[in-house]
């Protein structure tokens, strides 16, 4: 039997925790959780904050999680993970990307697809790192962004119920044009689970693609109750 492993998860927002913990609930998984938004609050409205300030603030972040005693580290924050600088860690604990599986998943689709965003400050970011997978996986993708402004607000300010309702109206409309569709944050999932519940769709998300990644590269046993 595999001994219960321990994941160091860092999020650039609470609301990420109920979404992990949640869909590692039936594997023998213990989850530590590190919540920092001021980092990416701060990269949106302090122009004087250049990009090695952050560099240096999620290393930091990164090696206090190392120091207690997990097995791995998730991060779940885009623009974290484009941050991150790997080579000047200090610790062999493995770090997991919640976009990679993603972007994988994404890149096995040969179809003009759409990736919906709520978060324009993650769009850059998160293409930037998409196309260069792409590259290094000699993969061809054709992708439309659609960000739904004016909508991310709501989640960062705890309205969470109006969120998803904002989410699950722009999902329908992109369902009845016939789109291929992919939800680029974690904090879409819960919407897009409900509109694939309501109409049978099968939209792409960063929570399916990891979880489904994570237990084979942990090797996690489910829980028996």
């Amino acid at each position: 039997m595999n001994l219960r492993k321990r994941l160091g998860c860092l999020h650039a927002h609470y609301t990420n925790i109920e979404y992990i913990e949640n869909a590692l609930a039936p594997f023998n998984i213990e989850l530590v959780h590190f919540v920092d938004p001021g980092l990416m609050a701060r990269l949106i409205s302090d122009q004087n904050f250049y990009e090695v300030n952050a560099q240096q603030k999620v290393k930091e972040q990164i090696e206090w999680i190392a120091q207690s005693n997990i097995d791995a580290i998730l991060i779940t924050c885009t623009n974290y993970i484009a941050i991150l600088q790997e080579d000047q860690l200090s610790f062999s604990a493995p770090i997991y990307k919640l976009d990679e599986p993603f972007f994988d998943s994404i890149c096995n689709i040969q179809q003009p697809q759409t990736l919906l965003f709520t978060n324009s400050a993650t769009v850059e970011g998160t293409m930037e790192r998409l196309k260069n997978y792409a590259a290094t996986n000699k993969k061809s993708i054709n992708i439309e962004v659609v960000v739904l402004n004016n909508t991310f607000d709501l989640i960062m300010h705890g309205r969470k119920k109006e969120y998803n309702q904002e989410v699950a109206r722009m999902l329908e409309q992109l369902i009845n044009d016939d789109k291929i569709i992919s939800v680029a944050q974690l904090s879409m999932v819960e919407a897009a689970q409900h509109v694939d519940a309501k109409t049978g769709s099968s939209i792409t998300n960063p929570l399916t693609t990891f979880v489904t990644s994570i237990v084979k590269e942990l090797d996690l046993e489910e829980n028996i109750l």
